[in-house]
């Protein structure tokens, strides 16, 4: 069985002129909003975010000038499973493999020591999986498939938006 977690990754160094914050509540839902659709991310409505933000245990920024150029947020039932979400930085970026680096490492090691033992599932992008990977997530573990299970109605499927799904595309446990 491969290992979930690699705990042996020496800690990315964020670059000059960037701040990394963790908020335990909720700020700034149209700033989130505004980042997440810079990086392609679904059309949500301000009070969608504001909701998810105040639905997450916590969420990590990353600023530089006092722009708002990275994000992740978590949730979790703080027994059994945790879930990154939102993991961006922006595109244009000169650092923006390294500020993806930076946010997955503070985000596994403030989970671990917060939820040791809990399971850490995620959605991600293609491009952020060599980021991922880095850290020990794996697509698919042991066969297993994600998938997602809207609860509206067939009539009321919006046809471009996953909003509100939970896939745990990668899966790793602390």
């Amino acid at each position: 069985m491969m290992p979930y977690f690699r705990s042996a990754n020496v800690a990315p160094q964020l670059p000059e002129g960037y701040q990394l914050q963790w908020e335990p509540l909720p700020t700034a839902a149209p700033e989130v909003n505004r980042l997440l659709q810079s990086c392609g991310a679904p059309n949500r409505s301000d009070s969608r975010v504001a909701l998810a933000l105040e639905r997450s245990a916590w969420s990590m920024r990353l600023h530089k000038a006092n722009q708002l150029v990275g994000f992740l947020r978590v949730t979790s039932d703080e027994a059994l499973n945790a879930n990154l979400w939102d993991l961006v930085v922006l595109p244009d970026e000169p650092e923006k493999q390294k500020l993806l680096e930076v946010l997955v490492y503070a985000a596994l090691n403030r989970m671990r020591k917060q939820w040791p033992g809990c399971s850490i599932s995620l959605a991600a992008g293609e491009e952020l999986i060599p980021v991922l990977e880095t850290y020990g997530f794996i697509s698919d573990p042991n066969g297993i498939r994600a998938m997602g299970l809207d609860l509206k109605q067939a009539g009321e499927r919006e046809k471009t938006s996953m909003e509100g799904l939970e896939p745990p595309t990668f899966r790793t446990g602390i």
